[in-house]
């Protein structure tokens, strides 16, 4: 089934009034999805009281480690541009950035990202690469928790390589204090792309039958009454 058009517009700028808890209500960024589009996808996804905590979860590959969703940023999974010579996270950097320069045809060496979850722009550069890191939406040990732990080794390989949906480039110091929360824990800190990263989780969830639990499904019907 085709992506809606929001999910192409993985930049959002920043303009100031979506009502978002209680706080000054802010426009949402333009393109963001309508609140339609999330009624739906939140009438779609499951909903669960709290987050399991099943253990195991075991992200490194090192020897003697579980590699519970294979090797970062493999190109060897079915996800949508695997298999193509290039590893995912520069295959994130080249379609997120813009004045991309590359290195051969894979390595991304500069560009400017504009983050999607601060709405500020950062240049990349490859000598400090660290500045800008790919974010998994919908956090890779939280789908873990969620039902991934039953899942076969491809299908997590898929998941956690899948720039479709589920990865953003974004800063690092942001990606940091994300970490594995999910939205009922944390949100981008501007607000106008509220609405896209409802979107975008609810899109994750709904594609993979993760669920959601009872407070991120609170908070993202508070997001979703602000949008356009």
């Amino acid at each position: 089934m085709g992506k809606p058009a929001w999910l192409l517009v993985l930049v959002l700028a920043v303009a100031g009034c979506a009502v978002i808890g209680p706080e000054e209500p802010v426009t949402p960024a333009p393109g963001s999805p309508t609140r339609a589009e999330l009624t739906t996808l939140l009438d779609t996804v499951r909903v669960i009281a709290v987050r399991p905590r099943p253990g195991g979860y075991e992200r490194g590959c090192k020897a003697g480690q579980g590699c519970v969703f294979g090797p970062a940023w493999t190109d060897d999974s079915d996800a949508p541009g695997s298999h193509d010579g290039c590893d995912t996270r520069n295959n994130v950097l080249a379609t997120q950035l813009r004045e991309v320069v590359h290195r051969g045809r894979c390595v991304v060496v500069e560009g400017i990202l504009t983050d999607p979850y601060t709405a500020t722009d950062i240049p990349f550069s490859k000598s400090d690469g660290g500045r800008i890191q790919i974010d998994h939406v919908y956090p890779l040990a939280a789908a873990w928790d969620m039902g991934a732990a039953t899942w076969t080794p491809d299908k997590r390989r898929r998941f956690a390589n899948d720039l479709s949906v589920n990865l953003l480039a974004t800063g690092a110091a942001t990606n940091q204090s994300k970490g594995d929360d999910t939205p009922a824990e944390w949100l981008p800190p501007a607000r106008p792309n509220h609405c896209f990263y409802a979107a975008k989780y609810l899109t994750v969830a709904v594609d993979y039958d993760l669920p959601i639990t009872a407070a991120d499904n609170a908070t993202l019907h508070d997001i979703a009454r602000g949008c356009p």
